[in-house]
């Protein structure tokens, strides 16, 4: 199921009428690893701490927030065996954001809103960057007149999904154990908080910049948020900061569609592809046509015109890959 046929909108549904409120347990989550990544990490910092640190993002980042929770459980872009769904899924959940279900449902909540004519500040990372930290890091929105949101019964009904939904904090253990017998405090907090505040953090970084300003190669029209291509942060997001692209394709695989756009989420994606592990993997030219979706100016049309020498999608269908 895409991400958009789990959203029923109702009679009165809006995405613009609501208030934020302070949601303690979220709030307390994050900003107790940030007060360990500011007032311990320093004093205890190694170069093997910092190599675990680096380590640990790139895997829960990659195999996990993007490959499995944005592009395969959300969006369903690709298939491949239950096992790696579960794996890629579970290190997800390590990066310490939400469970599955509750990644499923902010995501849903804020792509329907973000289609609308408009919707709350909070939805379109609308207010001061400093304000707007404080609202997605430490708050919740609640919407007067909010959607149904619908997950399908292979997620909601999984055993598996449902228990680390329920105990998603608590799944830090699995990798907090065995970093202090390893490598005492110095690998527990550079592993796990400085790893959290950094991988949260940034996630909500890099989603102000990409709702506000950056690149553009496509307008969604009628939308109350356009996405924008951030460059600076497209190799260390995993591919995630091409979002014009992603606003443009959202049920693409492929998020850097352009040789000069580094996808390493793509890189691991297509080598499984090649190995025989994923099949059925969703490229925009497997997509059905937008009306909505228009280029920006003639320039970016001349760039779109280069497909066959310039995108990445041409060399996936001619296996060049």
């Amino acid at each position: 199921m895409h991400s958009t046929e789990r959203v029923k909108a109702k009679s009165d549904t809006d995405a613009f009428v609501g208030r934020v409120v302070w949601n303690p347990i979220k709030s307390l989550w994050f900003n107790l690893h940030l007060l360990a990544a500011i007032f311990v990490a320093p004093f205890v910092v190694s170069l093997s701490s910092v190599g675990v640190f680096i380590l640990l993002t790139g895997i829960t980042l990659c195999f996990g927030h993007s490959l499995g929770m944005h592009r395969l459980l959300i969006h369903r872009s690709y298939e491949c065996p239950k096992w790696m769904e579960y794996l890629f899924v579970y290190l997800g959940t390590l990066v310490g954001m939400a469970g599955p279900i509750g990644m499923m449902k902010q995501h849903d909540m804020r792509d329907w809103a973000q289609r609308q004519t408009r919707c709350h500040d909070y939805l379109l990372h609308g207010s001061s960057i400093v304000k707007d930290g404080w609202w997605q890091l430490n708050c919740d929105l609640k919407l007067q007149n909010e959607p149904d949101i619908f997950i399908e019964d292979c997620v909601w009904s999984d055993p598996f999904y449902r228990f680390i939904e329920k105990t998603w904090m608590c799944q830090q253990l699995v990798l907090a154990v065995p970093l202090y017998w390893f490598g005492g405090l110095s690998w527990l907090v550079w592993g796990i908080s400085v790893r959290i505040v950094v991988s949260v953090g940034g996630h909500w970084f890099i989603g102000y910049f990409a709702h506000n300003r950056g690149e553009r190669t496509w307008r969604v029209d009628g939308a109350a948020v356009q996405g924008h291509n951030i460059r600076l942060a497209g190799l260390l997001s995993m591919g995630e900061a091409w979002h014009n692209n992603h606003h443009a394709y959202p049920g693409s695989a492929m998020l850097g569609l352009y040789t000069d756009e580094p996808d390493p989420g793509w890189w691991v994606l297509n080598a499984l592809h090649n190995l025989g592990i994923v099949k059925n993997i969703q490229l925009p030219t497997d997509l059905p046509p937008r009306s909505e979706l228009v280029l920006e100016s003639i320039d970016q049309e001349k760039r779109v015109e280069r497909v066959p020498e310039d995108c990445e999608i041409a060399k996936f269908i001619r296996g060049d890959r």
